[in-house]
């Protein structure tokens, strides 16, 4: 089945459907995690791109940015261009259908402000299996690893680039050997927690390349208050403020 939702404040169309990976909560923690960095013609890569949402996430906060999204499976970059398309995107989104581990030839090295990622959390074979090849490479690393999107990442960025990118707590060391190996430093984290003071469940990290050693932890993010609605931080990050606002419109 195939659905169709409105994005708030942009009014962008977000087509999706049963048989690709639907949106989730991730992307958008992930784009709000990159804002702050977002300036004014800035071009951006998303690695793993599935049908595009993340780069319509960035753009509903700043249109004058550049997106480039890079999608492997052929089903989600053709959902990715369906949404391109129906939102006069054009100019502003664009989709290359590719392998993010050979990118030489499809995106020049060095020129990307931002790269950005929701990439495979488990390593392949491990923790529950998804349904469908689209679903078990979104969720296990069957088509790149995190060393394969660290690599990609310190292609595409220019010196002093960032590096944004949502991933599992648990694979924390993982995450920052790879950036490392790759020429990119962390410097931001925040841990994702449902309640307060539980476990963290997601972490957001941003490197940048060449930098400096020294990361800065920000407070946690957390995903429901003690009466179990969901918090002030998670309203501004689903834009639930500006959808009403439209609603009533």
């Amino acid at each position: 089945m195939e659905y169709c939702d409105t994005l708030y404040p942009s009014g962008y169309h977000l087509f999706f459907s049963d048989d690709l990976v639907k949106p989730g909560t991730d992307s958008f923690l992930l784009s709000d995690f990159a804002a702050p960095r977002l300036r004014k013609n800035m071009r951006i890569c998303d690695l793993g791109a599935g049908i595009g949402l993340l780069g319509l996430l960035l753009l509903n906060q700043r249109h004058d940015i550049i997106v480039h999204n890079v999608e492997l499976q052929d089903a989600s970059a053709a959902m990715a261009q369906r949404n391109i398309k129906e939102n006069h995107l054009e100019e502003k989104m664009l989709l290359h259908h590719a392998d993010l581990r050979a990118l030489k030839g499809v995106l020049p090295a060095g020129e990307m402000d931002l790269v950005v990622s929701n990439p495979p959390y488990f390593k392949q074979d491990s923790g529950g299996k998804a349904v469908g090849s689209i679903r078990l490479a979104a969720r296990e690393e069957t088509t790149c690893t995190i060393e394969d999107v660290c690599a990609a990442a310190a292609y595409l960025l220019r010196w002093g680039g960032t590096f944004s990118l949502v991933f599992r707590p648990e694979r924390l060391t993982d995450l920052i050997c790879a950036m490392r190996k790759n020429g990119i430093e962390p410097k931001r984290i925040r841990f994702v927690e449902k309640k307060v003071g539980t476990p963290p469940i997601l972490l957001l990290l941003e490197g940048r390349r060449g930098g400096k050693a020294g990361l800065i932890y920000e407070s946690p993010l957390v995903i429901y208050g003690s009466n179990g609605s969901e918090t002030a931080d998670m309203d501004r990050i689903n834009f639930r403020n500006e959808r009403k606002a439209g609603n009533n419109t």
